[in-house]
């Protein structure tokens, strides 16, 4: 899983810090609920974002309870709903033929990481596929596409990002009405995307390194994972452009409550994001994040 779609908590009001805190925690608890203990350790933001967009913009009961994270005090957290429902079966989905598609990537040895989160998330996704049939067949389809790239050493950065971001578009697949799901469809396909490409600049010099696949390698002809300036400014320009077309989409539908949450996250959050990751000062979890209200190009 990845996580890089987040809000610069910073920037936002306390109230909105908290009602983001209260989604966050609402999927950890879902997850539990819906797919069992092992689920709860993909807990990712990506699909907090897809929660938050898939409710129809009012926020769900608050509920306190205590948890793992904190046994002592009980913390707020959204109560049951279909979009926190949609979001932990369809994370539990992914983060499963990942796993899967890990084992075989990397071998007997390094695969036994990856052989062990599938092992440990098997009962839960069982439960997650049933539950949703057609998000498994398309993670599945794009995913054996994505392997095929992998294993001809594709050079483009469309084809491989192209699948992916089928992947989260067909998250939009149940909602009700047909324009949201329209809306959410664009939005979707745009932001997987650009975490697609984003993972890829991540792991450029790790998987360099390792010899293993990376588009961006073989698109920019990369020496030893290293951005020339060339590279890199097409490749701002790339990611950058993905966040402008889900921005255009995101403008055509009211999101109440979570519209401020929303609005930091695509407007300044992303581009944030992109510009530690290719500055090489993100960290998963504590991303380089700017103090001021002004949208962050990633240039």
């Amino acid at each position: 899983m990845f996580g890089y779609v987040r809000p610069p908590l910073e920037q936002l009001p306390q109230e909105e810090q908290e009602r983001f805190r209260r989604a966050y925690c609402g999927l950890c608890h879902t997850l539990r609920r819906r797919c069992g203990l092992p689920a709860r350790f993909i807990l990712n933001y990506d699909f907090t974002f897809l929660a938050i967009l898939l409710s129809g913009g009012e926020e769900p009961e608050t509920r306190c309870a205590r948890c793992v994270a904190s046994p002592l005090k009980k913390q707020a957290y959204c109560g049951e709903n279909p979009a926190l429902d949609l979001a932990a079966d369809e994370s539990v989905i992914l983060a499963y033929w990942q796993a899967r598609d890990g084992v075989v990537d990397h071998g007997l040895f390094k695969g036994l990481k990856y052989r062990a989160a599938s092992l440990a998330l098997e009962s839960s996704f069982q439960k997650a596929a049933a539950a949703r049939p057609e998000f498994d067949r398309v993670t599945r389809e794009q995913l054996k596409r994505l392997t095929e790239l992998e294993q001809s050493k594709s050079p483009s950065l469309d084809e491989p990002a192209d699948a992916f971001a089928q992947i989260l578009a067909a998250a939009a697949d149940e909602a009700e009405d047909g324009r949201l799901r329209r809306i959410l469809h664009q939005m979707l396909y745009h932001l997987g995307r650009w975490v697609y490409l984003m993972d890829a600049a991540d792991d450029l010099k790790e998987d360099a390194a390792d010899g293993n696949y990376n588009p961006l390698i073989y698109r920019y002809g990369l020496t030893d994972g290293v951005w020339t300036q060339e590279s890199r400014a097409s490749f701002t320009q790339t990611v950058d452009h993905s966040i402008r077309l889900l921005a255009t989409a995101y403008e055509l539908w009211d999101f109440g409550c979570w519209t401020s949450i929303l609005e930091h996250t695509v407007y300044a959050g992303l581009f944030q994001i992109g510009k530690a990751v290719l500055s090489g000062t993100y960290r998963a979890g504590r991303p380089e994040q700017k103090k001021d209200r002004n949208v962050e190009e990633t240039t």
